[in-house]
């Protein structure tokens, strides 16, 4: 839901062709920010030239145009001929090809909760151990991502179904560096360190957060990514993944405690811009606006990576905005660095070798750094490298994710829908304003155990 908001809407597209050199956005071999070897190792091994790739996915109009120039590299290695389409209802057509017979050869798409319903009605094909294995040994924090990638098949059965391809950055909080220079700010490195530069804001006379959860019919959603922040750094990894599935309540106090965690932010007048009572009413799109007010006001603001969208025009992000990682408490080094955010992940729903042959190329970094080079991948792959990110905001959020011990999918949108974009939502928006954590967490689990 959080990503449809932000994606404009498109009509259906289908691309069909097979690449040729013109069509490569970047020359093989001349850039030496590229491993061309990857790319040459890949098409020794992979001669498929006459077969027939059928591939779906979420991606439209430019994210579209930046995924063809991705893999027109593997149509020119193997000499397959890629067929890419999509659809604004994506995750309807999915079901309803699968369903009926005629799949794409290849899916790709990003709400695991989906994925895990394709897996069970034994609409995936298992990718096998190896896959298992080079996600250990390959990608940071690589247990995370073998977590997000096993799902149950229709044999009751867990397995390799999918491949994380595309990663979105969610832990980040976004400041103004004149601002901190000016007032002699520095970014802070834990929690503890946040929570007491929070404090001097309001003791210097300025009001330290811009919080906003307005979205129309979806109001609420940002405070569920505080929530789910601060779980991850109050709670271990395993205590999560149970508050996704219901085995834990959100009635339990580990919950109750990062629904608090956010309220020390978000219930204090003197913290928030505009006072607690603006932040349920305040539009999300324009709540990081007060960072770029002259007095400023407001100095942090907590949102995912796609925020600079919403700043004002002209604004360079690593200059006139910049951001830093959601810190970890210091009184909890067990929870280590752990990352919140989203993506994408490839599926097989057809097995063909030219299928076979296009995960394959998911591993190489080629198939990584030619996103990278463009705009809006981020990649926990260790053997990209990370000079090919197009720019220095980009290349700190590779490396943001390159440091994280823990990886979590954003947990509403693993939760069923009337729960992570309905219950949830409005939860918050009654916490923001004035109800308790226990009382806003009952209606929230009142609501899921009436689900049937």
């Amino acid at each position: 839901m959080k990503k449809s908001l932000l994606l404009s809407a498109a009509a259906f597209a289908l691309l069909a062709g097979t690449a040729s050199a013109a069509d490569l956005k970047f020359p093989i071999g001349q850039d030496k920010k590229f491993n061309w070897a990857s790319l040459e190792e890949f098409k020794k091994a992979n001669d498929l030239k006459g077969q027939t790739l059928t591939i779906f996915g979420p991606w439209r109009g430019e994210d579209q145009a930046l995924f063809e120039s991705v893999f027109a590299y593997f149509e020119d290695a193997t000499g397959v001929d890629i067929k890419y389409s999509s659809s604004e209802n994506y995750e309807q057509q999915i079901v309803i090809d699968t369903q009926a017979g005629s799949p794409p050869d290849v899916a790709i798409l990003p709400q695991p909760g989906l994925i895990a319903d394709l897996a069970s009605k034994g609409h995936l094909v298992p990718l096998g151990d190896d896959v298992k294995s080079w996600l250990l040994e390959n990608y940071a924090a690589g247990q995370s991502w073998v977590d997000l990638s096993t799902y149950k098949g229709k044999d009751g059965k867990e397995a390799i179904y999918a491949f994380p391809y595309k990663i979105d950055v969610k832990s980040l909080v976004w400041y103004v560096p004149e601002n901190f220079e000016d007032a002699g700010y520095e970014v802070p490195k834990t929690m503890e360190e946040l929570k007491a530069l929070t404090e001097k804001i309001v003791a210097d006379g300025g009001t330290p957060w811009c919080i906003g959860l307005g979205s129309g019919g979806a109001t609420g959603w940002p405070a569920t990514d505080w929530v789910e922040d601060m779980m991850l750094r109050t709670q271990t990894p395993e205590t999560y993944d149970k508050w996704v599935s219901n085995e834990i309540k959100f009635t339990d106090p580990a919950v109750l405690g990062a629904i608090d965690e956010f309220g020390y932010f978000a219930k204090n007048d003197k913290f928030v811009d505009g006072g607690a009572a603006a932040v349920a009413s305040t539009d999300f799109r324009d709540s990081p606006k007060g960072l770029f007010a002259s007095p400023p006001k407001c100095y942090l603001h907590h949102q995912a990576s796609f925020v600079p969208s919403f700043f004002p025009e002209g604004t360079v992000v690593g200059e006139d905005a910049d951001f830093f990682y959601m810190p970890p408490y210091a009184s909890k080094p067990e929870l280590g660095s752990p990352v919140l955010g989203a993506g994408t992940l490839a599926m097989i729903t057809k097995d063909t070798p030219a299928a076979r042959a296009f995960l394959s190329w998911l591993k190489t970094p080629i198939a990584h750094e030619v996103w990278m080079a463009q705009s809006s991948f981020l990649t926990p792959f260790k053997s990209a490298n990370k000079e090919a990110y197009a720019n220095a905001p980009m290349s700190k959020q590779g490396d943001i994710l390159l440091g994280a011990t823990t990886f979590r999918f954003d947990a509403s949108d693993l939760m069923p829908g009337k729960i992570g974009a309905g219950a949830f939502w409005t939860g918050m928006v009654d916490y923001t304003g004035g109800k308790s954590a226990a009382d806003v967490a009952a209606g929230i689990q009142k609501a899921w155990d009436g689900l049937k």
